[in-house]
């Protein structure tokens, strides 16, 4: 067996809960660990803090991923067909900068292949792409309770009325490059 290419891919696309469910159905995913970057604000901040949007912190999501079996630019696909990456700060009922649409890149290559998956998947989207591309800086973990949120937390409505309906689209779209789903 081959050894595994482990990378990581840092994005936002609005609350960290739905961008997690989406990337924990795919192929080649290690870890995924949700958390706040991008702020200007020093120090770790606290969820209260980045709720309130005057940090300058994005709720992100850390993956960890088997370059061996899915791509940085596959998962960019992902990333931006899983989210409207064409409203500014907001997601639907989710508004301010920490929820806006992002990724920060972890090096140069990443940043090009940012560049050309987002000109790529533009002529698909009827309004222009507002998604932030930006070099990776600190990165904090969300507290406990937000971890693997999804599948935690199945039956509370934000996953059943905003969660679900991601994932329904994710599987549409992107059959070939998700786990399979066992009964």
């Amino acid at each position: 067996m081959e050894d595994k290419k482990l990378e990581q891919l840092t994005v936002g696309a609005g609350c960290f809960w739905c961008i997690e469910a989406v990337y924990y159905q795919v192929k080649g995913i290690e870890d995924i660990v949700s958390g706040y970057t991008g702020g200007t604000v020093p120090g770790r901040p606290t969820y209260r803090e980045i709720c309130s949007g005057l940090t300058g912190h994005a709720e992100v999501v850390q993956v960890t991923y088997d370059a061996n079996l899915i791509s940085y630019e596959d998962l960019l696909v992902i990333f931006m067909t899983s989210h409207d990456p064409t409203t500014l700060n907001r997601q639907g009922a989710d508004v301010g900068t920490q929820y806006r649409s992002v990724i920060f890149y972890h090096n140069d290559q990443q940043k090009q292949i940012a560049k050309a998956v987002v000109k790529e998947i533009a002529p698909y989207y009827e309004n222009l792409i507002v998604t932030e591309i930006s070099e990776l800086g600190e990165f904090f973990k969300a507290e406990a309770e937000h971890q693997n949120y999804y599948n935690n937390n199945k039956r509370q409505g934000y996953c059943t009325f905003v969660i679900e309906p991601k994932l329904t689209k994710l599987r549409k779209l992107h059959a070939d490059k998700l786990k399979k789903q066992t009964a």
